[in-house]
């Protein structure tokens, strides 16, 4: 599986994970020139900007090498754009998660999905 398949699977399983967890999908990979999104949803009275991670032969520890300081930054800029183009949301909490989905690249089995709830903020 290459890595473009693989990422979809990811978000598609997190999206199965974050909706049976009663969270509401409401966009999935928002772009704009600056950066991409791939699930934004709604937990309660909170919008949530997800950044999904599914790796073959890394482990969470691996983590803070992917999402940099830069690519925080593009992912809260381009959530900002968002904010800004759907006023319907303005005035609630924000929240920026990171679901990273592990799988043995020998067994080609799936871990379940680890879920970083304000996995970090607008003060990167």
């Amino acid at each position: 599986m290459n890595t473009s398949a693989r990422g979809r699977q990811g978000e598609d399983e997190a999206v199965r994970f974050l909706e049976n967890a009663g969270i509401r999908v409401i966009e999935r990979n928002f772009r704009t020139e600056g950066g991409e999104i791939d699930i934004i949803a709604l937990d309660g009275e909170t919008i949530v900007f997800i950044e999904v991670k599914s790796w073959t032969g890394y482990g969470i520890e691996n983590l803070e090498f992917s999402i940099s300081e830069k690519k925080q930054h593009k992912i809260i800029e381009t959530a900002k754009f968002f904010l800004s183009k759907y006023r319907k949301y303005k005035g609630m909490a924000v929240r920026f998660d990171v679901i990273f989905i592990a799988r043995s690249s020998k067994q080609h089995q799936q871990a379940l999905p680890t879920h970083l709830v304000s996995a970090f903020s607008e003060n990167v």
